[in-house]
This record gives C-alpha cells, sequence and structure tokens, in this order.
C-alpha cells in the first residue's frame, strides 16, 4: 500500500510545518506546579488559533471536517520537529463524539478543543488499577441527581481540570463490566478533592482525587446507564494508539538526536552503534504498525482491540530509547550536565502501565484478537 500524502495532504503538511517553524515553544516544559499546566495550556490555544485541533473533528462541534489522517499528519510534523506534544484531547472527545447528546456535544467539545475548558479522566482506583471492573466508585440516583462516593488515582492533570470523565458503578447488583456508566463530573464541585501526587521525576502531573457525595445532574451523564464499559474501552482505544498521541514520530526525533550525540562522545561497550541500531529497528517496526493502524481506521471505525498491539510496540520502543539514552550520556544524565534525560527515563518507566499495564495488553490480545480460551 502506498503511505504517501496525497497533493492536498502534502500541501496540509507543508502550511504546518511552516507554521510550525514560527511558533513552536522555545523553551521546555516546567517541572511541575501552576507553571506546567501555563505552558500546556498556551500551547494549546496558539494550536487552537491556528486552525490544527480537531482537525477530523466535525465541524458543528469546533472541528476542520478533514479525514483522521490530518491528525497523524500533525502529530508525525510535530513529532519530528521537536515540538511539544498536541494536547491529549483526541480520547476524551472522541468518547463525547461517540457516546454524547447533542446538547452534550454542543456544549463541551468546542470548549475542550480551543483549550477554554480542561479535562481529565477518572478511570483507575486504588484496589482496581488495570482490573478496571473491579472499580468500587458508587453513584446512586438521588432525586434525579447521581450522588457520587469514591476514590481515583493516577488522574492526569485533575489539579487543573475543569471537568472529569469519571467511571463509577451505578448498578451494584449488575456483572462486573455491566453495571458501570460514565458521568461528568465538574471538578469544582462540592465534595471533589484533588491531591497531587510526586513522581520520581519531581512532576506532579498525577493526582488522587476524592469524592464524597458530589451530586452530579442525571442528564450528565454520557451514554445510557450500564454503558460505562463500552464507553470506557473506545476511550482507551484512542488512548493507546501511538498515532493518536503523536509519540511514533516523537521517537523517530528521539532516535536521531541520540545517533549525533554518541557520534560526539567516547564510544563505550554501552550505548554504541549494537544498541543504537536495535532502537532503529524498533521505531521502524512502530512505525510501520501504526501506518497499518491509520489504514484500517480510514473509513473512521474506531479502534479496536488491536490497539493493545500498538500499545505494546509504544512501551517497547519508549523504554528502550530511554534506557539507550541513558548509555549513551552516561554519568552526564546523573549530574544534570544534560539535563531532561534522567528525569525522561524516569518516567518512561510508566508506560508499560498507563493506559493498561503490558500484562492486560497481552491478555487482549490473546483473547480478543487471537482468540485464545480465556485461562481461569
Amino acid at each position: 500500500m502506498d503511505f504517501r500524502d496525497d497533493i492536498e495532504a502534502a500541501e496540509f503538511r507543508g502550511w504546518f510545518r511552516a507554521w510550525l517553524a514560527v511558533n513552536r515553544p522555545t523553551e521546555p516544559a516546567p517541572i511541575g506546579g501552576a507553571d506546567r499546566a501555563q505552558y500546556w495550556n498556551d500551547w494549546h490555544r496558539a494550536l487552537h488559533r491556528g486552525g490544527w485541533m480537531g482537525l477530523s473533528w466535525p465541524v458543528g462541534y469546533g472541528g476542520r471536517g478533514r479525514p483522521q489522517v490530518y491528525e497523524a499528519i500533525l502529530n508525525d510534523e510535530i513529532g519530528l520537529a521537536g515540538a511539544p506534544p498536541a494536547p491529549h484531547v483526541g480520547f476524551l472527545g472522541r468518547a463525547l463524539l461517540h457516546f454524547g447528546t447533542e446538547a452534550q456535544k454542543l456544549r463541551y467539545l468546542p470548549p475542550l478543543l480551543s483549550g477554554d475548558e480542561v479535562w481529565c479522566q477518572g478511570f483507575s482506583e486504588p484496589g482496581a488499577g488495570s482490573d478496571l471492573a473491579a472499580l468500587s466508585t458508587r453513584a446512586a440516583l438521588v432525586d434525579d441527581v447521581w450522588v457520587v462516593d469514591g476514590q481515583k488515582v493516577w488522574t492526569s492533570d485533575a489539579a487543573w481540570a475543569d471537568r472529569c470523565l469519571l467511571l463509577a458503578r451505578t448498578d451494584p447488583s449488575a456483572g462486573r463490566h455491566r453495571g458501570i456508566s460514565a458521568l461528568i463530573v465538574d471538578m469544582g464541585d462540592p465534595g471533589v478533592e484533588v491531591r497531587p501526587i510526586v513522581q520520581s521525576n519531581t512532576d506532579t502531573e498525577f493526582n488522587e482525587v476524592f469524592l464524597t457525595g458530589v451530586r452530579v445532574p442525571r442528564h450528565e451523564m454520557l451514554g445510557e446507564p450500564g454503558q460505562g464499559w463500552e464507553i470506557a474501552m473506545t476511550t482507551v482505544g484512542y488512548e493507546r494508539g501511538p498515532a493518536d498521541v503523536g509519540f511514533s514520530s516523537r521517537y523517530v526525533r528521539t532516535l536521531a538526536e541520540l545517533v549525533e550525540a554518541a557520534a560526539r562522545r567516547p564510544p563505550t561497550s554501552a550505548g554504541g552503534p549494537l544498541d543504537l541500531a536495535r532502537a532503529h529497528v524498533a521505531v521502524q517496526v512502530l512505525r510501520a504498525h501504526v501506518l497499518r493502524s491509520l489504514s484500517a481506521r480510514a473509513d473512521g471505525t474506531p479502534p479496536g482491540p488491536e490497539g493493545s498491539i500498538d500499545k505494546l510496540l509504544s512501551t517497547r520502543v519508549e523504554q528502550l530509547l530511554h534506557h539507550v539514552a541513558l548509555d549513551v550520556y552516561g554519568p552526564d544524565a546523573l549530574t544534570g550536565t544534560e539535563p531532561g534525560v534522567l528525569a525522561e527515563y524516569l518516567y518512561s518507566r510508566a508506560t508499560s502501565i498507563a493506559g493498561g499495564t503490558s500484562q492486560i495488553q497481552r491478555t487482549i490480545i490473546a483473547e480478543r484478537v487471537l482468540g485464545l480460551p480465556r485461562v481461569r
């Protein structure tokens, strides 16, 4: 199959590349706190002003109405330019597009795209991380209001989010997967408490969220009661794709920087040509698979369980690249002479957990892609 741009796509790529050269941030993102949030919001708003947000979303909700391949082109150019990733609003936005009422789409999608409202994803819990169906947060319908009690953890951006797409058990008598619903929670409502978690790289992106008697209007349920599991799987299907979040091209850029750095430094047994060659092969395998995945989605079909293959490949590449980076930079990575190398390595260790652990991805592939029997 020919994956080259057609004339229109190539023209779009040129426009965005020229805009990016002038408008991309030149300073790295601050680590942690309000400064970090402001940095990413400024970048979000700049992309929106330039007309680059929501490229494949319907025009009526603030999008541009282009084919999904344009989102991939945008992420491709961002990664190759070494610019900050595009805001990760796609997977939550797709959930709203697929399951939201018309009123919900009109209310929430335009400010999500523009950066006027920030969203977080309230899925994981202390007792139900990768086993999402074991979640214990409850929502009871009282006088046309959902009253929510529970706790979420590892909630990215919750400290500065305006809304949360929250999973809660609304029917305790139903099966594990059937009694879960999705609610749109206002993070400023009484009963919502956010506690930032300081990570090993000193970032505070992740948070604990405590919900105590939080009152959510009945009409703020996304989809139907008991449809939460389907909504969650659609959401993480987009979240797991490296094409959707721009990782694939960023890895190409990171590898090129490592090759240049290795050429400037004395040769060592670690971080040498063999390690770089192994990383190069892993990056190219991922890119080829991403192109295949995008081709399969060209008709607008949402990602399915095959996305777990993308996730495993992406995890492998991310961790391999940053492991090689430690070897290439050697002591300079630890002393701060090469700032960011150690922090990025530490962050990469979480990729085998975020979006569902690698063990969960392998189970999904075995059962839902290969059709292997479930081990009980």
